[in-house]
């Protein structure tokens, strides 16, 4: 019986896989603000040797994002930017991420997340801004390794929110 078990998954993980790639584009790069995504700096030495580059795709990679993936937006927090950092870098904690950075007088935090089955490293930064009396946070997550996530990072973008949405 373990044994039927074990050989389920090892044939079952790659199938999901594969059947979930076939219905996400192949990028790596998802990110709530296309237009002018949140930057990595303490993060650059860590990628240097990465086959995935930090410089965000453009029009073409965000068109493709904005099919697969028209939930990824923006989110807004109904409080000052300060209480919005605290509230992200607590959320990105219960996240279990790797915290590299956390810079509140630029309103940016950096973090790897590594994947469980493969041990793939996927760096995410977070950019909180005022945004009149609320705060406007926007996630990025980049894979370091791959053409496709097989939408691994729109997933993480869409767990981070919804913690983040739930946090005190």
């Amino acid at each position: 019986a373990g044994g039927l078990v074990l050989s389920l998954m090892v044939v079952g993980i790659p199938w999901q896989m594969k059947r979930t790639a076939q219905h996400v584009p192949a990028i790596h790069d998802i990110s709530t603000d296309t237009e002018h995504p949140p930057e990595f700096v303490t993060l650059l030495p860590l990628r240097k040797s990465a086959p995935n580059g930090t410089a965000y795709g453009g029009p073409d990679i965000a068109a493709q994002q904005h099919r697969a993936y028209p939930d990824i937006q923006p989110l807004t927090l109904h409080v000052p930017r300060e209480k919005a950092f605290s509230q992200a870098l607590k959320a990105m904690d219960e996240m279990g991420w790797d915290l590299i950075d956390a810079n509140p007088a630029e309103g940016r935090l950096e973090a790897t997340d590594t994947t469980l089955w493969f041990g793939f490293k996927d760096d995410i930064v977070v950019r909180i801004r005022a945004h009149g009396e609320d705060s406007r946070v926007d996630v990025r997550s980049v894979s370091r390794v791959g053409r496709s996530d097989v939408g691994t990072n729109a997933k993480r973008i869409r767990q981070y929110e919804q913690k983040l949405s739930h946090v005190q």
